[in-house]
């Protein structure tokens, strides 16, 4: 049943004539009435019942009519909601981020957000580049990651927008032959155990583009995805590992960059095409834009 002819019923039981309602929604008599019978029709039984000169609702018009009531005023509410939004950016977004991401950026976005109206909710998940659309029917927004030199994603139903770069180092014990370096070349590492993560992240991406320069494929004693218990690992002497530059915060480890091979990751922000319209969401995407700028002008690493 069209809106339009739920909005005559119910000014019909508030005005009592259909001249009273031609008047107040500025149509012919004619034209109310013609409504009317349609939506009879609609509905498949007599609203409407002689009174004299008059017609009056039956009980089934009653009926419908507190039934349009619920239904025009539900309505009411959206589009006033909607002009709300438009207005200013109220709302809640839904935001999942990887771990090391969110350990970076969420200290700036969520306190810059606080005051906004908008309730931020976030999650995270450790899931590589490739379950971004499964994510994205669950959140808003999706802080992703992936190798500088891997495509982005190719889905018409994801728009994805580039927030920093960040570098990938060698990280080594205080007691390794090579810890009094600031650099090393990927073939002096060829003889050593790594820890790495599982597959399908850029740190194993790097860890692969270092085994096509060697031509020696590395040896992984263990896959975790979790950096501190790597560190910790590391710092025993147990390995050597790769790790984004911003996530190392162990003192025990020396930190090494990896020359020959581009070693970096991109962060990206993940959403539906258009969701940016909202402005809740686009406060949210503006809030990831300040705090990648802060991070990066606080390290001098180049965004993009």
């Amino acid at each position: 049943m069209a809106l339009e002819r739920l909005r005559v019923l119910r000014e019909l039981a508030d005005r009592g004539t259909v001249a009273a309602v031609a008047a107040a929604l500025s149509m012919t008599p004619s034209a109310v009435s013609q409504q009317l019978k349609v939506l009879a029709r609609e509905a498949g039984v007599a609203l409407l019942e002689p009174d004299g000169r008059r017609v009056r609702l039956t009980d089934a018009g009653h009926a419908l009519v507190m039934r349009a009531d619920e239904v025009l005023a539900a309505m009411d509410r959206a589009v006033a909601e909607m002009a709300h939004y438009r207005g200013c950016p109220r709302g809640r977004v839904r935001v999942a981020v990887f771990p090391s991401g969110g350990a970076l950026l969420l200290p700036y976005v969520l306190p810059g957000m606080a005051d906004s109206g908008v309730d931020v909710v976030t999650s995270d998940e450790d899931e590589p580049p490739s379950e971004v659309t499964r994510l994205l029917a669950d959140y808003d927004v999706v802080l992703t990651h992936r190798d500088e030199r891997a495509a982005p994603i190719a889905d018409p139903r994801v728009v994805t927008r580039v927030l920093m770069r960040e570098p990938i180092d060698v990280v080594v014990a205080r007691t390794h032959r090579l810890a009094d370096r600031s650099a090393v070349a990927p073939k002096e590492l060829a003889e050593e155990t790594w820890l790495s993560v599982r597959g399908g992240f850029p740190v194993d991406d790097v860890l692969r583009s270092i085994a096509t320069v060697t031509g020696v494929q590395p040896r992984i004693a263990q896959r975790l995805n979790d950096f501190r218990v790597i560190e910790t690992l590391v710092a025993t002497g147990y390995g050597v590992a790769l790790m984004p530059r911003y996530a190392v915060s162990d003192p025990a480890l020396a930190v090494l960059r990896l020359s020959g091979v581009r070693a970096a990751r991109r962060y990206e922000l993940a959403t539906r095409p258009r969701a940016d319209d909202r402005p809740a969401i686009a406060a949210v995407l503006a809030a990831f834009e300040s705090a990648a700028a802060e991070v990066t002008s606080d390290t001098g690493t180049a965004r993009g």
